[in-house]
C-alpha cells in the first residue's frame, strides 16, 4: 500500500527553463550526445574484427534493441515526464531499490565516457600541430583534456538555448565530415583508386552469417555503445516546449538517423578499404581504435585534417551533451530525496542544475587524471567495461515499461505492443548482451588488463555498478534518505515534480 507524498520543494517543478527545446533542438542534441564520428572511430574497427563482413548486419541488429527502448522511454515518458528518467520510472515501477541503481547506471556511463571523451578530444587537437609527437604527450594530452571538460561543464552550466546553438554548429561540421568520407571512399572504389576495393554484397546484411556466439554478442554490444546516448533527450524533457510528446519522438528519430549513418559509413569503409590485414585494411588490429587516423591521408591527402578536426569536435561536442543527462539525472534524485539536498541546486538565471553540472565535471575530471595516472590500459579497460552499464540502465527502463503499464496493456493492441511487447524484447535482448559480455570479460585475455586474476573489464564494469550498491547503502544510513527509501517521497502514485 502505497503512502502519502510528503511536502517537497519546487511543487510547480525543479526550477529548470522550461519551453526551451522544438523537436529539433532535441534530436540535435539526442544526436549529439551519441557522438556520431567519434563513436565510429573508436568501435568500426573492433566490430570487424570480430564479425568480419557482417558488421552492417551488427549495427542493423544492435539497433532493435535500441528502437524497441525507445519506444519504452516514449511510452513512460508521456506517462511520467521527469528529468530523472530511469531513476524516477524504475523508483515508480519496483521501488526505490532497484530505481537509485538505475539512476547509478546512467551516472557512472556518463563519467566513464567522459574521461575517453577526453583523451580523444586531447590526442586528436594536437595531432593537428606538428609531426604528431605532441599527441603522444599523455600530460599535455591529460591537461587538454581537463580543459575542455571545464568548458563543456561551463557551456552546459550556462544553459540548455546556449548549448543548442553550439551542437547545431558542431554537429553540421560531423556530418559534413562524414559525407565528405563516403563521397571519397566510394569515388576511389568505383575509379579504383581504393586501396583495397571490395564488391558492395548483400551477404553483408546476412543474420545468419555470424559463425561466432561470443564475437556475435561483442559486436552487438560494441554497436549499443555508438547509439548511446540518444536518451539525452528524454533527460531534457522538462526544458522541452511539449514535455510529454517532443522528447519521445526526437529520442525515435534519432535512433533511426542514427542507424542509417552508421550503416552507410560501414559499407562506404568497406567497399574502400577491405576486410585485410594490410596497413588501412578494416581487419588490421593495429589500427582498430583509430581507423580514420589510418586512411585520412590516403582519402583526402592534403584535406586529412578534415576528419581529424571532425573527430575532435564530436568528442567535445558529446562532453557537453553527456553531463547534461546525468546532472538532470542526479537532480531528479536529489528532489525526491535520493541524494543530498544540494544537488537540487538551480541557478537562479541560468534555470540549470548547477551544482549538479558541476560535480559531474569535477569527478569526470578527477577520474580522467586518476585512470591515466594510474595506467592508459585501465583507462581503455574502463571504456570497453561501458556496455554493461548501458545494457544495465536501458533494461531496467524496458522492464519498468511493462511493469508499470501492467494494468493497461490489453485495454488496445497499441498499448500492448508499444508499452508492453517491444519494452520487453527490448530488455530481454539487453539482459542476454550483458550476462554474455560479462562472461566474456571475465577472460583475462578480454581487454588490455588482468586485475584479481581475472579480466580487469570484467572488474571494472561489474565493480562500478557494484560501487553504485555501496554507495546506495551509505546513504541509506543516512536520516534525510529515509523518506525516499520507505516509499514515501516517490512511488507508483507521487505526482512528478514538473511543470504543467
Amino acid at each position: 500500500m502505497a503512502t502519502s507524498p510528503i511536502e517537497l520543494d519546487h511543487p510547480q517543478g525543479k526550477g529548470l527553463a522550461t519551453g526551451t527545446l522544438g523537436l529539433w533542438g532535441s534530436t540535435v542534441i539526442g544526436l549529439a550526445s551519441t557522438a556520431p564520428v567519434y563513436s565510429l572511430v573508436a568501435t568500426l574497427g573492433w566490430v570487424v574484427l570480430a564479425v568480419g563482413a557482417q558488421a552492417p548486419i551488427a549495427f542493423v541488429l544492435a539497433f532493435i534493441p535500441m528502437l524497441f527502448i525507445a519506444f519504452a522511454y516514449r511510452e513512460l515518458n508521456n506517462a511520467v515526464p521527469d528529468c530523472g528518467t530511469t531513476f524516477t520510472w524504475g523508483t515508480k515501477a519496483f521501488g526505490p531499490w532497484v530505481g537509485w541503481m538505475g539512476g547509478w547506471g546512467v551516472a557512472v556511463a556518463g563519467m566513464v565516457v567522459l574521461a575517453n571523451l577526453a583523451q580523444i578530444a586531447g590526442i586528436y587537437f594536437w595531432s593537428l600541430f606538428g609531426d604528431g609527437s605532441l599527441a603522444d604527450n599523455a600530460p599535455l594530452v591529460t591537461a587538454t583534456g581537463v580543459v575542455f571538460i571545464a568548458s563543456m561543464t561551463w557551456v552546459s552550466w550556462r544553459g540548455v538555448e546556449i548549448g543548442e546553438r553550439i551542437q547545431n554548429i558542431l554537429l553540421g561540421i560531423q556530418y559534413l565530415a562524414l559525407a565528405i568520407f563516403v563521397i571519397a571512399a566510394l569515388w576511389q572504389y568505383f575509379d579504383g583508386s581504393a586501396p583495397n576495393p571490395t564488391p558492395f554484397s548483400w551477404e553483408w546484411f546476412n543474420p545468419l552469417g555470424f559463425t561466432d556466439w561470443s564475437a556475435f554478442t561483442e559486436a552487438v554490444l560494441l554497436a549499443l555503445f555508438i547509439y548511446w546516448g540518444w536518451d539525452t533527450c528524454l533527460a531534457l524533457n522538462e526544458e522541452t516546449k511539449d514535455p510529454k510528446r517532443i522528447p519521445g519522438r526526437a529520442a525515435l528519430l534519432t535512433t533511426v538517423i542514427l542507424l542509417f549513418t552508421y550503416v552507410g559509413v560501414t559499407v562506404a569503409a568497406m567497399m574502400y578499404a577491405g576486410l585485410g590485414d594490410d596497413a588501412t585494411g578494416l581487419g588490421n588490429e593495429a589500427i582498430a581504435d583509430d581507423f580514420f587516423l589510418a586512411v585520412k591521408d590516403g582519402l583526402l591527402g592534403p584535406f586529412g585534417w578534415v576528419l581529424l578536426v571532425a573527430v575532435m569536435i564530436s568528442a567535445v561536442s558529446s562532453t557537453q551533451t553527456t553531463i547534461l543527462p546525468t546532472a538532470r539525472g542526479t537532480l531528479s534524485m536529489a528532489a525526491y530525496r535520493a541524494l543530498p539536498k544540494r544537488f537540487m541546486t538551480v541557478h537562479p538565471r541560468y534555470k540549470t542544475p548547477s551544482f549538479s553540472t558541476l560535480v559531474m565535471g569535477i569527478v569526470a575530471s578527477l577520474y580522467y587524471i586518476g585512470m591515466t595516472l594510474i595506467s592508459d590500459n585501465i583507462l581503455q579497460d574502463s571504456i570497453l567495461s561501458l556496455g554493461l552499464a548501458i545494457a544495465f540502465y536501458y533494461a531496467i527502463t524496458g522492464y519498468a515499461s511493462v511493469w508499470f503499464f501492467r494494468r493497461e496493456l490489453f485495454r488496445s493492441g497499441r498499448n500492448l505492443v508499444y508499452k508492453g511487447l517491444l519494452p520487453l524484447l527490448g530488455a530481454l535482448m539487453l539482459t542476454l548482451a550483458f550476462v554474455q559480455s560479462a562472461i566474456d570479460m571475465f577472460d583475462v585475455d578480454y581487454g588490455y588488463t588482468v586485475l584479481f586474476g581475472v579480466g580487469g573489464t570484467f572488474v571494472l564494469g561489474v565493480g562500478s555498478l557494484a560501487f553504485g550498491v555501496v554507495l546506495m547503502l551509505v546513504w541509506f544510513m543516512f536520516s534525510h534518505s529515509k523518506p525516499f527509501f520507505r516509499g514515501e517521497s516517490l512511488n507508483a502514485d507521487t505526482e512528478v515534480l514538473v511543470p504543467e
